[in-house]
């Protein structure tokens, strides 16, 4: 308790500290762990080794295999008549790149992301520094109360459930289910990979048989590969689908 009031009242990073309440609802006690979850690699100084491993990846590990566990229990005590195939759908629709990007969004990460960041700020960055959130508050609550606060703070709070359930917008999926009905082979290659604002950028291809259909970009692989998935389905007018 008085770590927190000297943190927001007292601290040098006292800014930090109101902006962090403002996100979370409350004050952390060890501020430098999670201003590191906020440090986005483009502040890196590329020059000195000493600075280069200063960035939020490392927790962003960290937190996406947290967020990944607390997610599979709290689907696995919410819906104890479904199977694991729809467990595994829902898990994948809550934790994957566009829904962590929403939350980190309606969180208001932007606000504290962009004071640790150089360049524009892509929308993958915001569900990067979520992830990295959630690895900070495992490191400094542990995994009980950390699951207690992702469950009521965030999950409850930030997602439709009955909307996830209802809606597809897994187009990799999507385009890989199709391959197998119609046996057809479709696979992605990465195409290029290049420097843009100071972060990495991907071109991904899809292929049909050995043929190119559709590419696409973005800054983290995933999000290329759906987008180049989400061309390709339209392009041969398999089904209508969700933009």
């Amino acid at each position: 308790m008085f770590r927190s009031f000297y943190n927001y009242y007292l601290s040098s990073e006292k800014d930090l500290a109101k902006k962090l309440k403002s996100v979370l609802g409350f004050v952390p006690n060890n501020l430098g762990l999670f201003k590191l979850a906020f440090f986005h690699k483009s502040m890196n100084n590329a020059e000195s080794t000493d600075v280069k491993s200063y960035n939020n990846e490392r927790l962003e590990y960290l937190g996406d295999s947290v967020l990944s566990t607390v997610v599979a229990e709290y689907l696995y005590n919410k819906y104890p008549g479904r199977d694991e195939g729809f467990l595994t759908k829902m898990r994948s629709k809550i934790v994957k790149r566009k829904t962590l990007n929403k939350i980190a969004e309606s969180m208001g990460i932007d606000t504290i992301l962009s004071n640790y960041s150089q360049g524009k700020i892509s929308y993958s960055m915001l569900g990067n520094a979520f992830e990295a959130l959630v690895g900070a508050l495992y490191l400094e609550y542990g995994y009980n109360q950390s699951r207690d606060y992702i469950i009521s703070k965030i999950l409850m709070r930030y997602l439709d459930m009955k909307d996830l359930e209802d809606n597809d917008d897994n187009y990799k999926s999507q385009l890989l289910e199709w391959s197998q009905k119609e046996s057809r082979n479709i696979s992605y290659k990465l195409i290029s990979k290049y420097k843009q604002d100071k972060r990495d950028r991907f071109k991904v291809g899809v292929y049909m048989d050995g043929e190119q259909i559709s590419t696409a970009e973005d800054y983290n692989k995933k999000s290329a590969e759906q987008l180049a998935s989400f061309s390709a389905l339209k392009k041969m007018n398999i089904k209508k689908v969700k933009v």
